[in-house]
Parts: structure tokens; C-alpha cells; sequence
């Protein structure tokens, strides 16, 4: 039993779990399906979502107790962009890396195998249609700035739409967009399918960037602290078996499963080691793999990760005023909950809450100054 636990039940032991189907809700189902929740005093049951709009509205609604969530979804939520502001708490980051950038073997056709004959095209012919997962999400702040760092204007010169995870690959091939920007297996699937190429991988555009987060209500952690403590203490276990070498033949197979994923398990398993294949002839073992703990690094609530999709929202004009953005970042990561479960099952949290990356432009960011970073941007809103 953990130091959790012992101190005290959780308030609800039985808790509904949102997820997407996404090799990245890899700690959700492996915290289920081996055991971590019931070392807790837990029983997680997780929920497939159909859509990111899904995932929030259901999480808002007290219908799901807690979610995998988009860090931008998040912040998008917090800050009342496209709807009523709700106070969320993130409680420890599930993922790191592990998403891409996918062009349709039509635009391969007309000459395009990167970004600069992308850029080239676009500038010629202005109107390719790109989709991400959510207005306010990872995928699109990743499409922009990638398409931006191109000399690509992305509120202009493209159309951008919003597509679930699991109906990229389907539009793709019914023609309905040139690109999308997505989380695995649905970059690896378009390119087993033969219907697009993988241009670039996110961790290409930000090393080591923040993927999905653990979310729950602001209320639903006041209301139950410990089952809060207690979740994110089961997620951290399962994250660091996640991470084990000896783990991820059966981690694929448990992923790949027709309650997670649905999909087949080589889908999965060659983009979870880090082994990529562009769908055009190069393979690569990428040095930023998906990862779920490594010591610790990717589940920290870093406030610089929560700062950097404020400084995105601002610049893309969807906060239209300047945000208060430490004391945003401060509520939403949880880190009083994270380092207490870190103490429940003996993990040492970082003592550092800003860390520095710098993106695939040449771009620096550390969180000292997000406002000076959101308006240092050439192409913006």
C-alpha cells in the first residue's frame, strides 16, 4: 500500500478516466490493466473518447472524473478561449514527443518531400488544406509554428480544420486535406497505408517537447484531494514501466488492443522504440523517442511547458489581451499534487520548475519572459 494510502482512502475509488486512442494514453490503460490504480486504493476505468472536443466536454460535465488532455486544450479551457473559462489542474505530464506532421502522397506527386518545397508550393498555389486535432491543442500549435519557421503564414495562406485522431488517415485518402499534424500510430498508419509521408516529427520541431497531460477540474482536486494524490501516484508508476526496454512488446500489444487503439500492433511498435521509417526512403532511430517518465523529466509539470502554449495562444490572437501568464501556469500545474504522489512511490521530483529548450528554428525558450517571447515572432496573428 502507498503513503498515500495509508494516510487516508482516497474520497472515490472508483474513478472514470478519459483517453484518446493514441499510443500516448500508453500510463492511463497500463494503470488499469496491471495494477497500479489498485496499489492506490483506485479502480480506473478508462474511457475512449471519440474526440478531443469529447474528452473536455465529458471532463467539464463531471461525466469523467479525470482525462488524458492536450496541454493546449488546456490552457484553452483555463483561459475561457472558445467558451467559458473553467479552472483546470494538470497533475503530471504523460508524454513526451511521439507526434508528426503527415503530407498526403498527393502533394509528394507535385514535388513536395519537405518543408521548403512545401513552403515553395504554398507560395505558388496558396490553399492546401491542413487539419489538427483541436483549435487551441498541441497539434495546432505545432502545425503553426512549423508552417511559420517556413515562411508560411498559417491563418492566411493555408485552411486549417479539425479532424479526430483516428479519421486522419480516411480524410487523407478521401482527399479531404493535404497534411495533418497528429499523434501516433496515425502518422505511422498513413505511411504502412501508402496514403502520405511523415515531413516531420514534432520532437524535429521542439526536442523533448511536452505531450499529453493528466487533467482534472480545479473542483474535483478540492473536492478529493486524495483520490487526486492517488491517481497521479498509480499514472507515475505505470509511466516509468512504460519506459522500460523490457516492457514494450507487451506494452504495444496492450495499446493495440480493440478497447485502446484498435489497430495493429506493428503500427505501433516500430514508432514506440524510436524506429521511423518517412514512408519515402529515409529510416532513422530518432534520438527524442516517445517517452512517458525518464527519471521523472517528461511527468513534471513544468509551469515553462504551461507558459509556452500561453505565449502560442497569444501570438496566434486567440488571447487577445496579455495574459497573466505566471499566475495562469501556477494554478493549472498541480505541483503540490505531483511531488506528493512522487513522494508516495518514492520518485524525486525535480526541484526546478522552468526548463530551457531550444526549437528546431534556433529558437530559445526557458519561461523568463513570455511576453517579449509571444511578440518576437515574425509571422503571428
Amino acid at each position: 500500500m502507498s503513503a498515500l494510502a495509508a494516510s487516508g482512502a482516497p474520497e472515490k475509488s472508483e474513478l472514470r478516466v478519459g483517453f484518446m486512442p493514441l499510443t500516448d494514453c500508453a500510463p492511463i490503460i497500463v494503470a488499469a490493466a496491471k495494477g497500479f490504480d489498485r496499489r492506490h486504493g483506485l479502480r480506473i476505468v478508462p474511457v475512449r473518447e471519440s474526440s478531443w472536443a469529447a474528452v473536455r466536454d465529458r471532463l467539464l460535465r463531471g461525466e469523467n472524473d479525470a482525462s488524458q488532455l492536450l496541454y493546449g486544450m488546456a490552457y484553452g479551457v483555463q483561459t475561457g478561449v472558445g467558451g467559458a473559462a473553467r479552472e483546470l489542474a494538470i497533475t503530471m505530464g504523460l508524454s513526451r514527443n511521439g507526434q508528426g506532421i503527415t503530407l498526403s502522397r498527393a502533394l509528394l506527386a507535385r514535388g513536395v518531400r519537405d518543408g521548403a518545397s512545401l513552403a515553395a508550393l504554398v507560395h505558388r498555389e496558396p490553399g492546401c488544406t491542413f487539419a489538427h486535432t483541436f483549435p487551441t491543442g498541441n497539434h495546432a500549435m505545432w502545425l503553426y509554428y512549423w508552417l511559420a519557421a517556413l515562411g508560411v503564414q498559417p491563418l492566411r495562406e493555408v485552411r486549417m480544420t479539425t479532424v479526430p485522431p483516428p479519421q486522419m488517415v480516411a480524410q487523407m485518402r478521401a482527399g479531404i486535406m493535404d497534411g495533418y499534424c497528429v499523434g501516433e500510430p496515425w502518422n505511422a498508419h498513413a505511411v504502412r497505408e501508402g496514403v502520405g509521408f511523415t515531413v516531420a516529427t514534432s520532437q524535429h520541431i521542439w526536442p523533448d517537447h511536452p505531450g499529453k497531460a493528466l487533467g482534472m477540474t480545479a473542483a474535483f482536486v478540492d473536492a478529493h484531494p486524495r483520490s487526486a494524490r492517488a491517481l497521479t501516484a498509480a499514472l507515475l508508476e505505470a509511466a516509468r514501466w512504460c519506459d522500460a526496454r523490457g516492457n514494450r512488446a507487451e506494452l504495444a500489444r496492450l495499446l493495440a488492443a480493440p478497447a485502446c487503439i484498435d489497430c495493429e500492433v506493428a503500427a505501433i511498435a516500430d514508432r514506440l522504440d524510436g524506429d521511423y521509417d518517412d514512408g519515402i526512403g529515409r529510416r532513422w532511430h530518432d534520438a527524442h523517442p516517445l517517452r512517458f517518465f525518464d527519471d521523472g523529466a517528461v511527468t513534471q509539470p513544468w509551469l515553462s511547458d504551461g507558459l509556452w502554449f500561453l505565449t502560442q495562444l497569444r501570438r496566434w490572437g486567440l488571447l487577445r489581451s496579455e495574459p497573466e501568464y505566471l499566475d495562469i501556469a501556477a494554478r493549472v500545474q498541480r505541483l503540490d499534487v505531483y511531488h506528493d504522489a512522487c513522494a508516495a512511490v518514492g520518485i524525486a521530483a525535480p526541484r526546478a520548475v522552468m526548463r530551457r529548450s531550444v526549437l528546431f528554428d534556433g529558437g530559445v525558450w526557458d519561461g523568463s519572459d513570455p511576453a517579449a517571447y509571444a511578440a518576437s515572432f515574425a509571422i503571428r496573428a
